[in-house]
């Protein structure tokens, strides 16, 4: 027993931070309703998290292979233990924005180090076994957030989606005190504190910009400066990583037309896949009178579709190029995102979302298992453990940058569908109170064509932001069947300036790479 208790300790902390991205997601009409914040205010409570851990990814890496990357998981536990019981007690949208983002701070200090922390605590069969059971859990916890997150906000209200959170933390941090060894890297080198702080402005700045879209316009001053800083941001971050001996993110990994192929995929994947499920939630809940458990469930055959395909991909499709298996399943993210749409009209129930849910879940889990390791293959195994943080970085970058694009056009459908007498009604509906302003409306005739005119609304702004993820799917499909070729790729010839780091990486076998 005793030899399982580091993958118990790292297995709690990769579901509790993994939870968190997706718990939120049916609480926010309580959310809403309890704190008097709109649209842009919920969009910020799911964004700046994802925002925050796309930022600090490669930074976390890089400190843990310093200083130690059992202290560093310790460090975020215990961040974001005490972020959450910020966010549970905070009063007001502005504080539980704010400790979101410190909870992210913690999360990606500890999903930096959590494959590391595995590779360095197993061997042989032992470790085969550890890196099962610990994708097993990442599959389960993408499932059990909007699930857990219904059962929480329904029965004890939504600020025990963060609460639930301490007694998890205490014991992952007694656990991984009791039984997790330290490893470092002998051989790193200074942080990277410009590349961390170029790479954080620019995404957060374009994030914004495109939050804001909703009330400024695309061609406002404020959002076209925004925009700005973030690509003098950006650029920036390329001219510190090019002159830099140590950099955070060494950018000629993307020589390889494989290394960019997936980084796009699973920026792509992200946004496609994961990002409007905060709308489809205030939709069913506000517009559908649905409970947070009820509404957990109708996005359940997503996450499970995808946690049986990647069972299946992982065992019968591992001899099949990436380029099929990456390409297609991005291709059916596509294809689901189109069917949602094509089905869902004014009126229509959650049932016209399943069979769009089921076939978006098939993708994810069919891109998902070989991403990763064509990722590794793209690189020498020098780089593994970087590749596989820009991969993960550009996940999250993908989920954040989706949220933002997704709620920008579910805004304006909604404003479409309700006509020019309508429009003031678009902001109430998208911060989830078509409840309120249905309940506020005459009864009879006058109340029956209001509830009409909602479910035009909400059916307008879904159709729309379905399109366009159906649209960034297949982008991503495209990319991947233009840039991947031939079969499963080599690892890349080495390339100047290697540095080993082993936050999360794997050799080109499928194997974690460790450097103690």
């Amino acid at each position: 027993m005793r030899t399982w208790l580091p993958l118990t300790a790292v297995c709690l902390g990769a579901f509790m931070l993994l939870v968190d991205v997706t718990i939120v997601t049916v609480a926010l009409p309580e959310m809403s309703a309890d704190m008097r914040t709109g649209f842009t205010g919920l969009q910020w409570v799911m964004d700046v998290y994802a925002l925050a851990l796309a930022a600090l990814l490669l930074g976390a890496g890089s400190l843990a292979d310093r200083i130690g990357r059992r202290r560093v998981y310790l460090v975020g536990l215990g961040l974001f233990a005490a972020a959450s019981l910020a966010c549970g007690l905070a009063t007001g949208p502005a504080e539980l924005i704010a400790f979101r983002a410190v909870q992210g701070i913690g999360g990606a200090a500890m999903f930096a180090t959590t494959m590391a922390l595995l590779s360095a605590s197993y061997q042989g069969r032992e470790r085969g076994i550890a890196f099962g059971v610990w994708g097993a859990v990442n599959g389960a916890a993408a499932a059990a957030g909007p699930i857990v997150g219904g059962l929480l906000t329904e029965n004890f209200g939504w600020r025990w989606i963060f609460f639930i959170n301490l007694p998890v933390s205490a014991l992952a941090v007694y656990v991984t005190l009791k039984a997790v060894a330290e490893s470092r890297d002998p051989h790193a080198g200074r942080l990277d504190l410009p590349g961390m702080a170029t790479f954080t402005a620019g995404a957060a700045a374009v994030t914004y910009a495109v939050i804001r879209v909703g009330e400024n316009g695309w061609g406002s001053p404020t959002t076209l400066g925004l925009l700005g800083l973030g690509v003098a941001a950006f650029a920036a971050f390329v001219l510190v990583e090019l002159r830099s001996t140590r950099p955070m993110l060494d950018l000629s990994l993307f020589r390889s037309r494989t290394f960019v192929a997936v980084m796009a995929a699973g920026l792509l994947l992200s946004g496609a896949a994961f990002s409007y499920l905060m709308y489809v939630s205030l939709w069913l809940q506000s517009a559908e009178r649905m409970s947070p458990v009820a509404a957990g469930l109708v996005l359940l055959p997503l996450s499970a579709a995808g946690f049986v395909v990647a069972a299946v991909a992982g065992r019968l499709l591992h001899a099949v190029p990436p380029r099929l298996t990456i390409g297609g399943g991005l291709l059916l993210i596509g294809l689901g995102a189109l069917l949602q749409a094509w089905m869902l009209d004014a009126g229509d129930g959650w049932t016209a979302l399943v069979p769009g849910l089921l076939v978006t879940g098939a993708g994810v889990g069919a891109a998902t298992p070989a991403l990763a390791a064509t990722a590794m293959g793209a690189v020498a195994p020098a780089r593994a453990g970087m590749a596989g943080g820009a991969l993960n970085t550009s996940r999250q970058l993908g989920t954040a940058l989706g949220i933002a694009v997704l709620g920008a056009v579910f805004h304006a459908g909604l404003r479409s569908g309700l006509g020019e007498g309508g429009r003031g009604l678009a902001e109430p509906l998208a911060s989830g109170g078509a409840g309120q302003v249905l309940a506020e409306a005459p009864a009879g005739a006058a109340r029956e064509a209001l509830t009409g005119l909602v479910e035009a609304a909400f059916a307008s702004g879904l159709r729309e932001t379905f399109l366009v993820s159906a649209a960034m799917g297949l982008a991503g499909a495209a990319v991947v069947v233009l840039l991947l070729r031939g079969g499963t790729p080599a690892a890349a010839t080495p390339l100047p300036r290697p540095r080993g780091r082993s936050t999360g990486a794997q050799d080109p076998t499928g194997a974690p790479v460790v450097r103690n």
